[in-house]
C-alpha cells in the first residue's frame, strides 16, 4: 500500500469521544491499481458463471482505504488501530492489535478475519492469487475459524508461530461500540495453527478446532502441510479436513503447489485442489496458474483459475481471469 496522504485526526477524535481522555493521529494509505477480469464457465450446458460476455465492463480499480495509527503505553506496550472502507464509505473491517512484546500479541478483528487455523487455510506457494480466487459457486474444503473475533500470536520460540483464535457468536457482521451483533449470531469457533520454519527453506504448518452452529451442532476442523524452499523452487502440499455432525456432508482437500522464481523480478506458477464430499458421486477440483513481474515502481500480475463440479456439484464449472496493474509512488 502506497501513503497518499498524512492526516492528524487528533482534534477530530477528541470532538468525537467526548468521554475519553486519550486521542490518537490516523495516517491514511491506499494503492492505484487498475485490474482487467473476466468470469466464465457455461459452456456446452454447464451450470457455472454466464459468459464474460454478459459480464459488463471489465475493468475496475480499488477503492479501499486504510486509516492507521499507533502509540506505545508507559509498560512498553503498544496499541494499534486500523480501519480498512471503500472510498464510498462502505465499511470493511477494523483491526485493533495489542502487542505485548515477548509475551505475544491480541488481536480483535471486526468482519473477514483470519483467526486462529484460518491463518494457514491455504499456504500453498504462488506468485499472485489462491487457486480458489474469483471462483464463484462457492467452492468448499477451505477450513475457518470465523471472521470476527480474537486471535493470540507469540513467536517467542526460534521458529515457532502460535496462533490461537476465538470468535464468538456473529453473524458475521461490524458491531459498533455499544452493541451486539443482532440476529443470526449462530455459532461460536476455537482453532489453532502452529508453524515451524526452524528447518532453512521449510514450513511445517498444523492446526486443528471446533465451530459450534446451531441445534446443538458441531463442526471439526483439521489442516496439515508442508512448504519448502530451494534456491528458486518452492513446493507444497496440504490436507484439510472438515467433519460435520451432518450426515454426508464431511470434506477432504487434497493441496499441491510449485511457484518458480525465474529472477527477482519475475516468478511463475501452479496450484491444484481436489475436493471429496462424503455423499457425493464427483470431486470438486480447482487449478490455478499465476504470474508475477515487478519493474521499479509498476508491478503486473495475473492469474486464470478454474473450478469443475464446484461445491462438489456436478457440471458446475468456473473459470476467472485477473490481470492486476499496481502503482508505487
Amino acid at each position: 500500500m502506497t501513503n497518499l496522504k498524512k492526516i492528524g485526526l487528533t482534534a477530530l477524535a477528541a470532538s468525537l469521544v467526548a468521554t475519553s481522555a486519550f486521542a490518537g493521529a490516523l495516517s491514511v494509505s491506499g494503492g492505484a491499481k487498475i485490474t482487467h477480469t473476466t468470469k466464465g464457465g457455461n459452456e456446452d450446458g454447464d451450470t457455472g458463471t454466464a459468459s464474460s460476455n454478459s459480464q459488463g465492463s471489465p475493468f475496475g480499480i480499488q477503492k479501499s482505504m486504510s486509516f492507521t495509527g499507533s502509540g506505545e503505553l508507559d509498560n512498553g506496550h503498544s496499541v494499534s488501530l486500523s480501519h480498512v472502507m471503500a472510498a464510498d464509505g462502505g465499511f470493511s473491517s477494523t483491526i485493533l492489535t495489542y502487542d505485548m512484546g515477548d509475551a505475544g500479541s491480541l488481536v480483535y478483528h471486526d468482519t473477514s478475519a483470519a483467526l486462529g487455523i484460518k491463518k494457514i487455510d491455504d499456504l500453498m506457494p504462488t506468485a499472485d492469487e489462491e487457486i480458489w480466487n474469483g471462483v464463484g459457486g462457492s467452492p468448499v474444503g477451505r477450513v475457518s475459524g470465523g471472521g470476527t473475533g480474537f486471535n493470540y500470536t507469540n513467536t517467542s520460540m526460534d521458529g515457532v508461530r502460535v496462533d490461537v483464535g476465538y470468535s464468538p457468536k456473529s453473524n458475521g457482521g461490524e458491531s459498533d461500540d455499544g452493541s451486539t451483533s443482532g440476529a443470526g449470531g449462530l455459532k461460536s469457533a476455537t482453532t489453532m495453527a502452529v508453524q515451524f520454519t526452524g528447518i532453512e527453506g521449510a514450513n511445517i504448518f498444523a492446526g486443528t478446532g471446533t465451530i459450534g452452529a446451531s441445534g446443538g451442532l458441531e463442526t471439526d476442523v483439521d489442516t496439515y502441510g508442508v512448504k519448502y524452499t530451494m534456491g528458486p523452487i518452492t513446493v507444497g502440499a496440504q490436507r484439510s479436513e472438515t467433519d460435520k455432525t451432518a450426515a454426508s456432508s464431511d470434506l477432504t482437500k487434497d493441496a499441491y503447489g510449485i511457484a518458480f522464481a525465474v529472477n527477482d523480478s519475475l516468478s511463475i506458477s501452479y496450484g491444484a485442489s481436489e475436493t471429496e464430499k462424503d455423499g457425493s458421486t464427483v470431486d470438486q477440483e480447482l487449478s490455478g496458474i499465476s504470474i508475477g513481474y515487478s519493474m521499479g515502481g509498476i508491478s503486473i500480475k495475473a492469474h486464470a483459475n478454474e473450478g469443475e463440479n464446484v461445491a462438489n456439484t456436478a457440471n458446475n464449472e468456473r473459470a476467472h481471469t485477473e490481470i492486476a496493474v499496481s502503482f508505487a509512488f
